[in-house]
């Protein structure tokens, strides 16, 4: 049977800081963490009665936390109860889940109660395997996806609710990061095929580089391969753009920008297209309005770059895995009044802060602002235009 917990006799992908010197303070950590979370997080409201899900299995795990691989183990779980993609630890585990959206290659949606696949990621293990969007799935190593999805719950010891469903059926099709998978898929015609597939951390994703432009008839083609953070991405944007012709219209391509990225890259991309300073996303902090009463919240504005501009018109294209800086840029440009298209894009809750534990200095990266369009729609709920 599937279940959620981890091996902890396994290794640490990324070493744990090792601050804690006792059992208590490990176990003190551990008890800390749903109540940093009520503190922190930006997404209360939709969860089931506002307060992070608390279960007693979860509470007896949490007490008998005696060392820093067993509050990893725990952190992952309380973080799963969250059913956001955004929410994760800084340390993990060889066999953890994977990532959604950084290394998974199916999404997939609730949809008239079966499990939808929504989208499939191009070039990627199951594209390869022939699974398309529109089919279903139906199974995960053998077991119903219903029985399946029960069970990840039930080992939280947590009810199987609508909002927790496709959460759990993207968890599962992307699986642990150690071993290989094994989906039962049902095609649009109806016919049902097991498909096996290497897991995305063995995968080489066909990048072709950071940033790469190419010219043609319809304009500049600029395609960032999941280089959202990292700052020799503005450099080389920087090369692309000088390369472009005065007025030719360009085509900006982040349907592989899974992993989010930082504002600095973002408002570099951007400022080649404004001559003043301009809005593009409005941000909005409720655990500040929660401990003061007082709201907070702001605009942001993306200034321009002397010495660089461009006049021409702007089309972004975007799909599932345009993932948090990506979904940034696509509503920022949409407020500077470029085209947007394409699929549906991953809808990652917010923008992410690192909040360490206090005793053992274990990373939590919580959603803990709300993200916005200028005209208010959040930016998990904005919609491009079907191209």
């Amino acid at each position: 049977m599937l279940r959620a917990s981890v091996i902890v006799t396994l290794a640490v992908m990324f070493a744990t800081p090792a601050a804690a010197q006792t059992a208590e303070e490990y176990r003190a950590d551990a008890i800390a963490i749903p109540r940093a979370i009520a503190e922190r997080y930006a997404y209360l409201d939709r969860l089931p009665d506002q307060r992070p899900p608390d279960s007693a299995v979860l509470d007896a795990e949490a007490r008998a936390v005696g060392d820093g691989r067993a509050l990893l183990a725990h952190a992952e779980r309380r973080l799963l109860t969250l059913a956001d993609h955004h929410a994760i630890t800084g340390s993990s585990f060889v066999d953890s889940w994977g990532l959604v959206p950084t290394y998974s290659d199916l999404w997939v949606e609730w949809s008239d109660g079966r499990y939808r696949i929504d989208a499939v990621r191009t070039g990627s293990p199951a594209a390869k395997a022939g699974i398309a969007a529109g089919g279903h799935l139906v199974a995960v190593d053998g077991e119903p996806i219903e029985a399946a999805i029960a069970a990840f719950w039930a080992d939280l010891g947590l009810a199987v609710i609508d909002q927790r469903r496709a959460f759990a059926a993207r968890v599962l099709a992307t699986g642990r990061r150690d071993r290989p998978r094994s989906l039962s898929i049902e095609d649009a015609g109806g016919g049902i095929r097991r498909v096996d597939l290497p897991n995305l951390y063995e995968w080489n994703a066909p990048t072709r580089g950071v940033v790469v432009s190419t010219a043609g008839d319809g304009g500049l083609l600029i395609v960032i391969n999941d280089a959202l953070g990292d700052d020799a991405t503005i450099a080389a944007f920087d090369s692309a753009m000088e390369a472009a012709e005065p007025g030719q219209p360009i085509t900006l391509d982040l349907s592989n920008t899974p992993s989010g990225g930082n504002t600095v890259v973002a408002r570099a991309i951007m400022g080649w297209f404004v001559t003043r300073p301009t809005a593009y996303q409005i941000h909005e902090r409720p655990e500040e309005g929660r401990r003061t009463g007082i709201p907070r919240r702001w605009i942001e504005q993306v200034s321009p770059r002397p010495g660089k501009f461009h006049d021409g018109s702007v089309t972004v294209r975007v799909g599932r895995w345009t993932g948090s800086m990506g979904e940034g840029l696509a509503i920022g440009f949409d407020a500077l009044g470029a085209r947007v298209v394409g699929d549906p894009m991953a809808g990652l809750l917010g923008a992410i802060e690192d909040h360490r534990l206090t005793n053992s200095g274990l990373m939590l990266k919580l959603p803990t602002e709300r993200l916005y369009a200028v005209d208010g729609v959040a930016r998990e709920a904005f919609r491009p235009e079907t191209p």
